[in-house]
């Protein structure tokens, strides 16, 4: 049996969002750079101020005094400060990428005339119905991934749930085994109990 298997990664529009504040900062850094080149080929200080303010940024900030701070405008900052750590942390846990292993077919053989093929959910049908086979068992899904078949049960009635979470997986292996299904491990996990409907005495 050969199993192949694609990687595709979850988008989320976040993770648009977070590319947004990459333009001004990218623009800033190329003009500001472009700024420095001048600078570097002995282009005129006051040409090059005129043009992108450089100087008097740098006065302004080189001339603040902590007294020409005010309490208000220290909690606007912090405040602001906090938010924009908020916001860029978020957008920035949006970019890690989330690689998953795609669904496909599973090939069961493989001859000159072809290849005989079988889809995942195939599979978890197949164990669906065995698990609701048991009696106790009122419903089941199973999810076929890499590592084997989980299936999670509901049963009509806390009993002997040990006795038919063994049951069901044990029905579920005969009957892929049945229909000539891949042999793979089987997880069977208890999820509920079905409710039950209380007659009304006449």
């Amino acid at each position: 049996m050969t199993i192949h298997q694609r990687i595709r990664a979850r988008g989320s529009a976040f993770a648009v969002v977070g590319l947004l504040p990459l333009v001004p900062v990218a623009l800033g850094l190329i003009w500001y750079g472009a700024m420095l080149v001048a600078l570097a080929f002995k282009a005129p200080p006051e040409t090059v101020n005129a043009i992108s303010g450089y100087r008097e940024a740098y006065d302004y900030l080189a001339d603040l005094q902590a007294a020409d701070v005010t309490g208000n405008a220290r909690l606007i900052a912090a405040l602001a400060g906090l938010a924009a750590f908020a916001l860029f942390a978020f957008l920035a846990w949006k970019q890690v990428p989330r690689p998953y292993l795609a669904r496909s077919d599973l090939a069961l053989s493989e001859d000159g005339r072809g290849t005989s093929t079988v889809e995942p959910r195939a599979i978890e049908r197949a164990a669906e119905v065995a698990s609701c086979g048991h009696p106790s068992v009122s419903d089941a899904t199973g999810r076929y991934g890499e590592d084997g078949i989980a299936v999670d049960i509901d049963v009509k009635r806390a009993g002997d749930v040990p006795g038919t979470l063994r049951d069901v997986q044990r029905r579920v292996g005969a009957a892929l085994k049945q229909h000539d299904l891949p042999d793979t491990p089987v997880s069977v996990t208890l999820t509920g109990f079905a409710r039950q409907r209380r007659r009304e005495l006449e």
